[in-house]
């Protein structure tokens, strides 16, 4: 059986950070939904399509990018993150616990990385 998109351990993780964000953004004000809820799952959602195409991609070039543009969507959760935390959307708690998914999910992505240079 041929292993598929599914069966990368980073994908597993995205996924879970998917939801948590769905679970976590549900708390937010309602005037926050078309805003920063709006942006939030966006860029979550761009991160894991960043993903299946790396995953698909066969020129290392092009999977970079695509690598790259990962690491750059979770650079801009992060923010997203703390303006929730500052703004008193999410307690310190889930500040946490969202930013520690990220934070692994980040280092898988930089060992993706390091073995694509490799080859």
């Amino acid at each position: 059986m041929s292993k598929g998109v599914e069966d990368l351990q980073l994908y597993k993780q995205y996924v879970t950070l998917i939801s948590y964000t769905e679970m976590i953004t549900k708390k937010y004000p309602k005037v926050e939904k078309t805003a920063l809820v709006s942006k939030i799952k966006s860029e979550t959602y761009d991160g894991l399509k960043c993903i299946i195409l790396a995953y698909r991609l066969y020129d290392i070039k092009d999977k970079i990018r695509e690598l790259n543009r990962l690491d750059s969507t979770l650079k801009t959760l992060k923010v997203l993150i703390r303006v929730s935390y500052k703004s008193k959307y999410i307690n310190i708690k889930n500040y946490e616990a969202w930013n520690k998914k990220i934070f692994h999910i980040g280092n898988m992505l930089g060992g993706w990385i390091n073995s694509c240079l490799k080859n």
